[in-house]
């Protein structure tokens, strides 16, 4: 049985990582109702682009367009999405584990582009390719850098450098829910779903938008920016999920700790208890000797 000056060390021990863990949860507090209100405001211009290219795609039908078609390469850009520290439960290998686990992906084909070095690091402990890793973007993401990033994968997927492009993300849907999500921005594949949602009662496509140009014209005006939205809507995403699920995986250390602490005073107050019962017990039995 441990001694009280061990319960009482472990005890005080414990008090100080759960100080620890209520501090990093408020901050992760603060930090997680900024993101989500950044993440809603911009979330109507990336539902109305990702739509409209959409229904363009449905009132054009199949085209001959290069980013409609798979390119000749095999090769896959993978981007993917995780935060530059941890203490956020299963934020990070979640993602991760959308591109080690997939079934029909082989490490050899994938050119990962790493946003968060967590990501960087489980990519690299797997033997991953890694083309690019970039920490900073998903600590303060901006339009500029999404752009950035969209223009490097645009032009290798024209050079024929790579066939696919992928996206790899954690979407927020509310402050206890976070969705592991991979998605396709290169070629642009639309679902029957998604275009039957979309028709008229007379069958036809209701049209967000009118454009008077070449559809291929259309085409290479809006997609760049169309894969750029998707990029920068998910970093947004990620930050506010991150923080949420920084903010649950602290207050449950924070419950944890609670319960520990209950459970080694208890433990210190049996212990101490002995320890009395016996000293009297020592003490009548020398009283009784001298008697």
């Amino acid at each position: 049985m441990a001694s009280m000056r061990d319960i009482k060390r472990r005890k005080s021990s414990i008090q100080g990582t759960q100080q620890i863990t209520k501090a990093m949860k408020l901050v992760s507090t603060v930090k997680l109702q900024r993101a989500r209100a950044s993440a809603e405001r911009s979330k109507g211009y990336f539902t109305c682009m990702y739509d409209t290219v959409n229904n363009i795609l449905q009132r054009v039908g199949h085209i001959d367009h290069p980013y409609l078609t798979p390119g000749e390469s095999q090769r896959k850009a993978v981007v993917v999405i995780t935060s530059n520290r941890g203490l956020a439960g299963g934020y990070n290998s979640n993602v991760t584990k959308l591109v080690t686990r997939h079934p029909q992906w082989k490490k050899e084909e994938l050119d990962i582009y790493c946003l968060g070095n967590k990501g960087r690091e489980t990519f690299a402990r797997y033997g991953y390719g890694i083309k690019e890793c970039d920490n900073d973007i998903v600590e303060s993401p901006v339009y500029a850098d999404a752009a950035a990033l969209s223009a490097k994968l645009l032009a290798s997927y024209a050079a024929g450098e790579i066939g696919e492009i992928y996206l790899a993300y954690t979407g927020f849907k509310n402050t206890v829910s976070h969705v592991p999500t991979l998605l396709r921005l290169l070629p642009v594949d639309i679902s029957e779903e998604e275009g039957t949602a979309r028709n008229e009662p007379s069958g036809e496509v209701s049209a967000i938008m009118n454009f008077e140009t070449e559809d291929t014209e259309a085409l290479d005006l809006l997609i760049p920016k169309y894969v750029t939205s998707l990029i920068y809507g998910a970093l947004r995403e990620s930050v506010a999920s991150e923080n949420g699920a920084r903010m649950q995986a602290m207050d449950n250390a924070t419950s944890n700790a609670e319960e520990m602490i209950s459970d080694l005073t208890l433990k210190y107050n049996r212990a101490r208890q002995g320890s009395i019962t016996q000293e009297l017990t020592e003490i009548i039995a020398g009283a009784e000797a001298l008697g």
